[in-house]
């Protein structure tokens, strides 16, 4: 039996065309992936992402414990503030990404991604029980939780009318507590569409309400409510890394440009650490590299990639569509470091077909382009 958020009967009601999901009955597309995308980057787009997984470590002891579960540094985060980071396992492959929102000096809210939610608690659960400082409290409240993301140029415009926080005081990756309709609410300024916007947190079954409300408050400028499909195709042209695509468990996050958000000097020991530090010291042998189309030839993952002789197998395809932004494939590629340069030319093997590529700076869509 498939799970379902509290904005299932909503999907349906509004033409949502559903799919399984990692277990999850979600909307794939409503009015078209194209029309949806459009409208996240011109006006304004409703996601339901529900589906997420949050975690609450608080009490005594929370902010150490945080800081050894994650790759990133949170002792730097101010209370309201939103870090995004990583999970490791010992091995240092990624057991997840996640963003990590500060919402008291003790109180540390994680959001993970839904297939790895279970995954992510039992880890944490697990990593509580070897660990020697104080143990905080740890809650699985995803069950608890309904998350509506709002995206776009127009979404402050559009949230706005529904709550008395004053959205242009939360900048980029922090959030507050307040309300919205009157319902409590974490109100934060994230999301993975390379766009403004927010994403919200609030009761379960307050879903549907706070949901209408914000198609009819959008209604005169374009809203619309956008699936999977369109949520991919968005942070695909960011080059924003996915669980399982570009991340797994046997994965470094040096190895997928993630060094920015691995702080290797950051005071005591996180999990994974020595084998990031070593990856570090002998240097990684591959490469995650964004792929333009030259041709006509759309790269969907596993495809392989080759040399420009295409005698040589030098890497694979984990994320590629054609962009709806740009009007031409783009892919991201796992290849040997040795063809990274920006400006090599490349081949992926499309079915039986080798079809030309380059590879290019990322990310692939710039808002000023």
């Amino acid at each position: 039996m498939l799970k379902k958020t509290a904005l299932n009967e909503e999907h349906r009601k509004i033409g949502g065309r559903m799919v399984d999901f990692g277990g999850w009955d979600l909307p794939v597309q409503y009015s078209g992936l194209m029309a949806e995308h459009n409208a996240v980057r011109n006006s304004c787009g409703l996601f339901d992402v529900s589906h997420m997984g949050e975690i609450m470590v608080e009490g005594p002891g929370s902010l150490e414990f945080v800081n050894y579960l994650t790759t990133n540094d949170a002792s730097v985060l101010s209370v309201e503030q939103a870090q995004y980071s990583v999970l490791c396992n010992s091995e240092g492959g990624i057991i997840d990404d996640l963003v990590i929102y500060r919402l008291g000096l003790d109180r540390f809210f994680l959001v993970v991604n839904a297939s790895n939610t279970d995954k992510d608690f039992q880890h944490i659960q697990n990593a509580l029980t070897h660990y020697q400082g104080i143990k905080p409290s740890v809650k699985n409240l995803s069950s608890e939780y309904s998350q509506i993301a709002i995206q776009g140029p127009l979404a402050e415009k559009v949230l706005q009318s529904l709550t008395e926080t004053k959205l242009s005081d939360i900048k980029t990756y922090w959030c507050k507590e307040g309300k919205i309709l009157s319902t409590p609410a974490v109100i934060a300024r994230t999301g993975y569409t390379g766009e403004d916007g927010f994403e919200i947190y609030i009761s379960w079954g307050e879903a549907p309400r706070i949901w209408n409300a914000l198609l009819e408050a959008g209604k005169d400028d374009g809203i619309l409510p956008c699936g999977l499909g369109a949520r991919d195709t968005l942070r695909l042209e960011m080059k924003y890394a996915l669980y399982g695509h570009e991340l797994n468990d046997v994965t470094n996050p040096l190895e997928v440009g993630l060094g920015w958000v691995t702080k290797l000097n950051k005071s005591g020991n996180f999990i994974g650490k020595d084998k990031i530090q070593a990856l570090k010291v002998s240097g990684s042998k591959k490469s995650l590299v964004g792929l333009k189309s030259l041709g006509r030839g759309i790269p969907r993952q596993d495809y392989e990639v080759y040399s420009s002789d295409q005698k040589s197998k030098i890497g694979h395809i984990t994320s590629g569509t054609s962009s709806p932004s740009l009007k031409y494939p783009i892919g991201v590629a796992f290849i040997d470091k040795s063809f990274e340069t920006v400006g090599t030319r490349l081949y992926v093997k499309v079915r039986d077909d080798f079809h030309e590529f380059e590879v290019v700076k990322t990310p692939f869509y710039k808002k000023d382009a």
